[in-house]
């Protein structure tokens, strides 16, 4: 019998010489396992902010949405004013452009009471005190102004003052500061006539079931440029009068509202929102305030 100590000389001894080769290289090598990229929206970077799905933001607007606020009617692409806002916004809150996903509301729907089916909504919603009972606001993304928008030769058109306005058949979009603008500010003598979404309104306009109707100046700037055939803005009405504060809604009691205003807030002091309201809305126009 060969003595252990004998064997294990000659096994070093066969090593050394390059006979004995390691394990590992007579192991055929297993190659890495292929990763193919992913098909949805990666939600590993997002923040452990709670979210009605998980990793993303799940943000509403209108349909239509219109410029100068989402261009094309489409807000992913971050063109107008409020897209640009809401990437804006998520960016600060830790999110990337894809970890946003984009759905549809009434604004009706919007600012009733109960649960959403989104983490924020976003359509020139005015910050009320009324509103705020059922839904949450974050700090306002922009202030503006209302304004009377009609057609040429209409009974409105060439009006100076709200007096001139009394016995004219406005229109308004239902649950709005607009609606309230024409009751409270306007009183004509005729009771306005409401409709459900921002669409109707103008094309009760452009089919003259009324003669003038309220909506914010933005808005009465793009519709007199791009929407309506020979529209006219009569006038807009003071700040004390009609001013509004646009907050992006949440859901009532939300924990992303405060993160939200922050985020709002930051956009603001690095002249961000400045920025985009250069870009975005027209502030070149002069346009008389009607007393």
């Amino acid at each position: 019998m060969t003595k252990p100590r004998t064997i294990i000389r000659a096994l070093l001894a066969l090593a050394a010489a390059g006979l004995i080769l390691p394990l590992a290289a007579c192991t055929a090598a297993t190659p890495p396992p292929t990763t193919e990229p992913p098909t949805t929206t990666d939600t590993t970077t997002a923040p452990a902010l709670d979210t009605y799905t998980p990793g993303v933001l799940t943000v509403a607007t209108g349909d239509p949405a219109y410029s100068p606020w989402v261009e094309d009617n489409d807000p992913t692409t971050g063109q107008g004013f409020e897209s640009a806002v809401i990437y804006a916004v998520a960016q600060q809150l830790g999110y990337t452009n894809d970890q946003v996903i984009w759905v549809r509301t009434t604004f009706d729907a919007a600012i009733a009471p109960g649960p959403k089916a989104w983490d924020m909504n976003i359509q020139q919603f005015s910050i009320t005190d009324e509103r705020k009972q059922a839904v949450d606001f974050s700090t306002p993304y922009y202030t503006t102004n209302q304004a009377i928008v009609t057609y040429a030769g209409s009974p409105a058109d060439g009006a100076t003052s709200l007096a001139a306005l009394a016995n004219i058949n406005f229109g308004a979009q239902v649950g709005t500061t607009s609606l309230t603008a024409v009751t409270d500010i306007i009183k004509p003598t005729n009771a306005p006539k409401i409709f459900s979404s921002s669409d109707d309104v103008v094309h009760a306009l452009v089919n003259k079931q009324v003669d003038a109707i309220v909506v914010d100046l933005p808005t009465a700037l793009y519709l007199t440029s791009a929407e309506l055939d020979n529209g006219v803005i009569v006038g807009q009405l003071s700040s004390s009068a009609g001013g509004d504060d646009f907050g992006i809604l949440l859901p009532k009691g939300s924990s992303l509202t405060a993160p939200v205003s922050a985020a709002v807030d930051a956009l603001r002091a690095n002249g961000t929102l400045a920025q985009l309201q250069q870009q975005w809305l027209s502030d070149s126009i002069s346009v008389p305030v009607l007393q």
